[in-house]
């Protein structure tokens, strides 16, 4: 006996999702012909087409993407690993991401990190969605958990990293020479005492960035640098400024490992009764859009997020049409110095 679209809707209910089983027996139509209408180029007549669109709306159906997956080993879906979006550079690269995944034909996978720093323990579960690549700007931290990556043949870009493999690529903004370019503004500016506030230790940016300013500042015959740790943010870096500036030998040049660290290196600089840049010359890192406003006019070295995107969905896409890397697949962004008033000191 044909069933009624009550009890094909309340057996759907049970179920949660309706199937392409139940479509075809209230479509009347078989259930290849269901699968059929949702295949993109198969041959399916317009009335049949119209009875299964027309069943499937009635039952709230829509196909899903585990048979394609199984058949074609493409799930055309892309995970990106967040961590850290409270810096509005790496929110605003996540959404551009997503975007521009989108736009490729492709679905986003949203994965959170909550310590903001490294996907090793994450990648089990992002590898049990046989997604068809992985997009972090956070660290693969162990050899291992890239390994894996590569036995299952699953391409992973990272952002500001350096490690790679025949499944792992890596784009980098040029951190060494952003801090190379912040050492000679500071020279050329009259800096005599020195400090850095970084990011998390052992983060690998934050690292090249201090590397880069040090070298210079010691070709230079300067190797008493104050080094203090912000974790990248506002708060951590407020704290870190204010002992820094209650040293004896009160720095008066602060490059900070990004932004947020930078404001709360000027906010701390204004409490100790001091001005920026008279006292204390003060540059960070990223360029995010509140380092251009008034109140801040932050001297900066500006992360080309858009550069970095259009090459990480370059190397991706080849990756996923089966192009292995060989050797050292590392890219570098130029990052250049965007000179604020927070720098504009008289001499």
């Amino acid at each position: 006996m044909k069933k009624t679209l009550t009890e094909l809707e309340t057996n759907a209910a049970r179920k949660k999702y309706a199937s392409s089983i139940d479509v075809a027996r209230l479509a009347g139509v078989s259930q290849s012909a269901v699968s059929r209408t949702y295949t993109e180029g198969a041959s399916v007549s317009a009335k049949t087409r119209e009875k299964v669109m027309r069943a499937a709306d009635e039952l709230g159906y829509g196909p899903s993407m585990i048979p394609r997956i199984m058949l074609t080993h493409k799930s055309s879906l892309i995970a990106i690993v967040s961590g850290g979006l409270y810096n509005p550079f790496y929110a605003n690269v996540v959404e551009k991401l997503s975007q521009t995944i989108q736009r490729s034909g492709s679905s986003v996978m949203l994965f959170s990190v909550n310590h903001g720093e490294y996907i090793d323990e994450i990648i089990p579960d992002i590898l049990g969605y046989r997604v068809d690549g992985i997009i972090s700007a956070l660290s693969i931290v162990s050899k291992e958990a890239a390994e894996r990556c590569a036995k299952m043949h699953t391409p992973v870009v990272l952002f500001n990293n350096k490690l790679s493999n025949q499944w792992v690529a890596s784009i980098c903004s040029d951190n060494v020479e952003g801090g190379r370019q912040v050492a000679a503004l500071f020279l050329k500016r009259g800096a005599q005492r020195f400090a850095y506030i970084g990011g998390k230790r052992g983060n690998l940016a934050s690292e090249d960035r201090f590397a880069g300013y040090l070298g210079v500042l010691m070709q230079n015959g300067i190797s008493d640098v104050a080094v203090a740790h912000g974790d990248f943010r506002h708060d951590d870096a407020f704290e870190a400024a204010k002992k820094l500036l209650s040293a004896r030998k009160r720095p008066d040049a602060i490059f900070c490992a990004n932004d947020l660290m930078a404001m709360g290196a000027m906010e701390a600089v204004k409490a100790a009764g001091l001005t920026v840049p008279g006292d204390v010359l003060i540059a960070g890192f990223d360029d995010i859009p509140s380092a251009a406003w008034p109140s801040f006019d932050l001297t900066t070295v500006r992360q080309d997020g858009d550069a970095m995107i259009d090459r990480a969905m370059d190397q991706l896409a080849r990756m996923v049409e089966g192009e292995h890397l060989a050797g050292n697949s590392l890219h570098l962004i130029h990052a250049p110095l965007v000179e604020r008033g927070s720098t504009a000191r008289a001499l």
